[in-house]
């Protein structure tokens, strides 16, 4: 059973945070099964004995995906290497413009895995476990529609950006909305699956309250109930009681939250910044 750690807290005004928590010990400890090399990725598609006979064309298409991203990754890690004052070292620095542009809801959909099967979401005290349903329930719905359109609108964009390949120059516009579009993929599955996870888990709200009460060594017995278990914490409640309701949560509860519950401190941010 997989498992993902949810931290939702309202951060300003009527802006809520919402994000994963990753654990460094387990995320160091995962490794990504895609191919890495073309080779490798046509045996794995055509291979009459290994698995990529009897995989299904969904499977195909998303190891393509993946491989893919995976080379984005390779290629942005090597824009970030780059030397001061390169063009390579300038169209990274573009890109953290662009990059800095992506709404947080995005990155917390795209942190959501098809596989996980089981949320533990954590949320101050004093919040009515039914309200923090409600607004996971709200987030997921609407980011599976306006990722799915997103996801279209960017693919279609894509064969009229490859026009600039004949140019010298690198072509940004074509990498950008092929990122785009991969993410819009990526926010729009995770949301599905989020949306998905909580309206199964609405029929057993009562027993994932309940079971947010409980000790955690009961957790795991509640775990064949509901896909769900809410968690209520004195200390998220503790660290926000300092709020601001016109400047949100400051910098220093900001890094003692994510300290405490590893979090991404720019995403955290985000949700406070954005509007």
């Amino acid at each position: 059973m997989m498992r993902a750690k949810l931290v939702v807290f309202p951060i300003k005004g009527r802006n809520w945070c919402f994000t994963r928590s990753i654990d460094p010990s387990i995320s160091e400890s995962q490794s990504s099964n895609a191919p890495s090399t073309f080779k490798q990725l046509y045996n794995t598609l055509f291979s009459s004995s290994g698995n990529g006979k009897n995989a299904s064309n969904e499977s195909k298409v998303e190891l393509v995906i993946d491989f893919a991203a995976n080379k984005m990754n390779g290629a942005w890690t090597s824009l970030e290497k780059a030397p001061q004052g390169t063009i390579k070292n300038k169209i990274h620095g573009l890109g953290l413009k662009l990059l800095s542009r992506v709404k947080p809801s995005e990155i917390f959909f795209k942190s959501i895995p098809k596989e996980i099967n089981r949320l533990d979401i954590i949320y101050p005290s004093s919040l009515n476990p039914r309200l923090v349903r409600r607004r996971l329930r709200h987030i997921a719905f609407r980011g599976s529609v306006i990722h799915k359109k997103y996801f279209y609108g960017s693919a279609i964009l894509l064969p009229l950006t490859s026009v600039f390949m004949v140019l010298p120059l690198p072509n940004i516009p074509f990498f950008w909305i092929l990122f785009r579009t991969y993410s819009h993929w990526r926010a729009s599955q995770g949301s599905e699956k989020l949306l998905h996870l909580v309206s199964d888990a609405s029929s057993n709200e009562a027993k994932g309250t309940e079971s947010s009460t409980q000790s955690s060594d009961k957790d795991d017995d509640s775990s064949s109930a509901s896909p769900w278990v809410l968690q209520p914490s004195e200390e998220l409640q503790k660290l926000l009681n300092s709020k601001d309701a016109n400047e949100g949560v400051g910098e220093c509860a900001i890094s003692k939250i994510c300290n405490k519950f590893y979090l991404r401190s720019t995403d955290v941010v985000k949700y406070r910044d954005s509007m």
